[in-house]
């Protein structure tokens, strides 16, 4: 009965407070805080920060402040108390996003938070991550309206997590305390489909790699600017064209056809990625994903067949996957390096060290016509795996139940999210739990994103139950570090 009067309050304080929150997230959507300090200047992203830390200030919030983080973005931070000796949970968000990319492409301003006829809310961040800071607020404010926290609360907002510069996870390695807590929540993933509950409990790693093929005749004391004749393609513009025509070449080898030649040999015939060495058959145990919701979410065209073989779990959530995400091809003739910036996600339990030594080996012995070929690492991010059966998810699958009236479904991310890594090394005893409103309808990394106001009704419950629910839990883990210890600017 106790637990059917807590959801009544909370389900009920929620619902008198999403007027609210729709006009807060208006004003910070409107704020033009894209992770591309070149193209958008940080202004936006000041102005952001500025009035997250205001609104914390007028919830109550102690200790509020702004971070200055190493990569020159701002956090948010701030703290509420709880009764002695319950647990501490940090709950996290990112107030920057990506850029609205095409612009026309929006059926309505991405900067401006718009309801549509289907009911959804529109504007950039609407889901990732605006979205996810309102809904930390509401569950806080639900719990406070019938009385005190059941727990102590500390609120991190990051501002640099779309630019992938690690601003906040430097930050925190020299400050550790920052991140001591019991239970951390990072509110940027989403459920697997709208109405259905999911906590993500698998985040891919990463292997960034910068691959070099040289031109044949380099060495490292000549570099030798274009092919002499006659190895140099001539180029001429007959009259009636106006590009440039390209005769045949001889059979020199090309540095950008060994590269590609070499990439190739990252995936079989099926797509299926295969590095020498690393395993890549792993299965995922936790909720399917249908082949042909795949190919509705994915907006995969009628005709195009997709990429490897088995289930679509498995090879999203469950194994290593390749990617290029850069190509830099040389002028014809002109003699240069041909040079591709990889992505290798890996699932949890390889580690991205062992993984990245595998890939330069697989690289260099599939190198064709005995290319030079250079692998040099410039990234890594560990994968993470949670324990599901923990007492902590054990309360969120009860306040999911509660919440939606359905069983919590468990689900993986297929890319990786710094901030989990950062955690687990630096409060390994913290439980992380992922969850959001950035389910597949929210399209949240191309144009016309949104969130289904309903969602984020029912993930604010959620939240409130979750952290309800963990009151008489004594903190089982070392006590965290006083807020107050954080060396920290005053937010103004």
């Amino acid at each position: 009965m106790e637990t059917e009067a807590a959801h009544r309050a909370i389900a009920a304080s929620v619902a008198r407070l999403m007027p609210q929150a729709r006009a807060e997230l208006a004003e910070l959507v409107a704020f033009r805080s894209v992770a591309d300090p070149v193209r958008f200047p940080g202004n936006d992203c000041d102005a952001a920060a500025d009035w997250l830390a205001a609104t914390l200030r007028a919830e109550g919030f102690e200790d509020v402040a702004l971070l200055d983080t190493p990569d020159g973005s701002r956090s948010v931070y701030g703290s509420l108390p709880g009764p002695p000796a319950s647990p501490t949970v940090l709950l996290c968000a990112h107030y920057d996003v990506l850029p609205p990319l095409d612009e026309s492409a929006w059926n309505t301003p991405p900067f401006t938070l718009t309801r549509r006829t289907d009911g959804r809310w529109y504007g950039r961040g609407a889901a990732d991550c605006k979205g996810g800071i309102l809904m930390h607020l509401l569950a806080l404010r639900a719990l406070r309206a019938g009385g005190d926290l059941p727990v102590n609360v500390k609120l991190l907002v990051a501002g640099s997590q779309k630019r992938g510069t690690g601003g906040l996870e430097r930050y925190a390695r020299a400050h550790p305390e920052l991140l001591a807590a019991d239970a951390v929540v990072i509110g940027a993933t989403g459920n697997v489909r709208a109405g259905l509950p999911t906590v993500t409990s698998s985040v891919r790693g990463a292997v960034l790699a910068r691959v070099t093929v040289d031109p044949p005749g380099h060495t490292p004391d000549r570099t030798p600017a274009a092919y002499s004749a006659p190895y140099r393609a001539a180029q001429h513009t007959p009259d009636t064209l106006n590009t440039p025509h390209l005769p045949d070449t001889p059979d020199t080898p090309d540095a950008l056809a060994s590269l590609l030649r070499t990439l190739a040999s990252l995936h079989d015939r099926e797509g299926n990625t295969v590095v020498d060495g690393l395993d890549c058959r792993g299965r995922w145990r936790g909720a399917p994903y249908p082949r042909r919701r795949f190919r509705r979410d994915a907006e995969v065209l009628y005709g195009v067949r997709l990429l490897g073989s088995d289930a679509i779990a498995d090879r999203l959530w469950a194994r290593p996957a390749a990617t290029v995400v850069g190509l830099d091809c040389p002028p014809p003739g002109s003699g240069g390096s041909a040079r591709a910036l990889l992505c290798l996600h890996v699932p949890p339990g390889t580690d991205t060290g062992t993984a990245a030594g595998l890939l330069a080996a697989h690289l260099e012995s599939h190198a064709p016509w005995g290319a030079r070929i250079r692998c040099d690492i410039v990234g890594e991010t560990q994968p993470f795996g949670a324990d599901t059966t923990s007492p902590v998810y054990t309360a969120m699958a009860e306040a999911m139940r509660q919440a939606y009236g359905q069983e919590m479904r468990v689900a993986g991310l297929g890319g990786p999210v710094p901030l989990c890594d950062t955690v687990a090394e630096l409060c390994p005893r913290a439980e992380i739990l992922l969850i959001g409103l950035a389910e597949p309808e929210a399209r949240v990394h191309t144009d016309n994103e949104s969130v289904d106001p309903r969602e984020l009704e029912r993930m604010s419950v959620t939240e409130a139950l979750f952290l309800w629910r963990l009151r008489s839990r004594r903190r089982p883990c070392r006590p965290c570090s006083p807020a107050r210890t954080v060396p920290l600017r005053s937010a103004p």
